[in-house]
């Protein structure tokens, strides 16, 4: 047995854990790169993905990082790959594109477990 704790990371430009979860948490495309880059070699048990990040900036870069560590034979070790995105094409394009890799994906518009915790949604 190990004491090993769960490694979980939240891409998203402007949502956290609702439940204040312990999580690292990327806010930009090139952090959430770095984030993958700093658990290379480690099992990352929950990868959470928005696909707009505010400004121009969107998930491509990790997604990106994530399909050619595949296309190397090296995949990351994912346990579950959760997209929460709002947006549902590229949503639909960020599942498909790590289901031809092998990842495991669920898709998750709206799920509870991420929310605006500071009270603010931006839409309204």
């Amino acid at each position: 047995m190990t004491d090993r704790k769960s490694v979980i990371i939240l891409v998203d430009d402007l949502r956290s854990f609702v439940d204040a979860r312990p999580a690292e948490v990327a806010r930009t495309s090139s952090t959430g790169v770095k984030l993958l880059d700093r658990h290379r070699s480690r099992r990352i048990d929950e990868l959470w993905l928005d696909h707009d990040l505010g400004d121009d900036d969107t998930i491509w870069p990790v997604v990106e990082i994530l399909e050619q560590a595949a296309f190397e034979g090296q995949p990351f070790d994912v346990g579950v790959v959760i997209i929460h995105s709002a947006n549902p094409a590229g949503a639909a394009r960020m599942a498909q594109a790590l289901r031809r890799w092998n990842y495991p994906v669920r898709v998750a518009a709206g799920d509870p477990a991420v929310g605006y915790v500071d009270g603010l949604d931006p839409t309204g």
